[in-house]
């Protein structure tokens, strides 16, 4: 069990605009990207691997394929550094973790899934 005093910081540091997603669902996550002494907020777009539930240690780690290289990222689900998530459709998949679409390629790649969330999507 937690400490009851961590845990008290900890639940003040909980983001509560996060939409329901799990692995396989198509996610838009945008981002705030800091060059110098700008700051812009930058899309990045792939299925959800895996997704980690820990309260304050959070994460989900998202692939896309760009340029025919695949690229995954990891982010801390309650980071301040995330503007939003938006979920652009579901996947059905029968696992919690999807490592074996890193060894597919093209049509193979592709999930079952359903249309956009209406109700998900901000």
């Amino acid at each position: 069990m937690r400490n009851p005093v961590i845990q008290s910081i900890e639940s003040k540091q909980l983001r509560v605009d996060v939409p329901n997603f799990n692995a396989g669902d198509t996610i838009r996550v945008h981002t705030k990207i800091k060059e110098g002494d700008k700051e812009r907020v930058q899309m990045f777009e792939g299925i959800v691997l895996k997704k980690r539930a820990a309260g304050l240690r959070s994460a989900f780690t998202v692939r896309k394929v760009s340029y025919g290289v695949g690229v995954e990222r990891t982010f801390p689900m309650h980071s301040p550094r995330i503007e939003k998530i938006t979920v652009v459709s579901g996947g059905r998949v029968r696992r919690a973790r999807i490592y074996f679409i890193r060894d597919l390629h093209g049509k193979a790649a592709r999930l079952r899934g359903e249309e956009v969330r209406a109700a998900d999507t901000k």
